[in-house]
């Protein structure tokens, strides 16, 4: 506990911590979304293809998705509201470039459509981690994942997906920066 009167000095977290938050929403992230897709799949396999698509892409991976790219922030100590939230913001950034280059160069999907998931992603995060660092963590978690779900379900099941997504993307990033204002420069208490 910090006496009236004593100066704290708030942790600003310096380029290279930076880098490394960016750099897990790829390498940590990534991967195990990937791992438990695949574990989805044969799990879904008796499925029809849109039945066991929907139950994959609108159901596990919002779930999965969000999960794996807040858990990098998990275990932070010494952290100002506002640093997780901006810290979150780069984990999400880097999972969502790293989604976007893969999908547009591996899987020849065109570049419009996977733009919008560049801006979900680190808003998403940023709305767990805001949940984090104000100890309520699983509301605010539930609620990236639903808006992850509508933004899922909404691709794998209406043809024309594009502008719809922008909407749950622009409502996704109206709800991080709202939360990105409320976010304190004190420390979290991790106690």
């Amino acid at each position: 506990m910090v006496n009236a009167g004593t100066k704290v000095k708030l942790h600003s977290p310096g380029r290279k911590e930076m880098l490394f938050f960016f750099v897990s929403g790829v390498i940590m992230s990534v991967p195990l979304t990937l791992f438990i897709d695949q574990y989805a799949v044969s799990l879904l396999g008796g499925l029809s293809p849109t039945t066991a698509s929907v139950i994959s892409v609108a159901i596990f991976a919002p779930f999965v998705e969000e999960f794996s790219k807040a858990f990098p922030l998990l275990y932070r100590h010494g952290e100002t509201q506002r640093s997780i939230f901006n810290l979150a913001l780069l984990v999400g950034l880097g999972f969502g470039i790293f989604e976007f280059l893969t999908y547009v160069f591996v899987l020849h999907v065109h570049v419009v459509d996977r733009l919008p998931g560049v801006f979900f992603h680190p808003a998403s995060t940023s709305i767990t981690a805001y949940g984090i660092a104000t100890k309520r963590t699983g509301y605010f978690y539930a609620l990236a994942v639903s808006l992850h779900f509508l933004n899922n379900f909404i691709a794998v099941t209406n043809p024309m997906p594009l502008p719809t997504s922008v909407l749950i993307v622009g409502l996704t990033v109206l709800v991080s920066w709202q939360l990105r204002d409320k976010a304190k420069e004190r420390i979290v208490d991790t106690t």
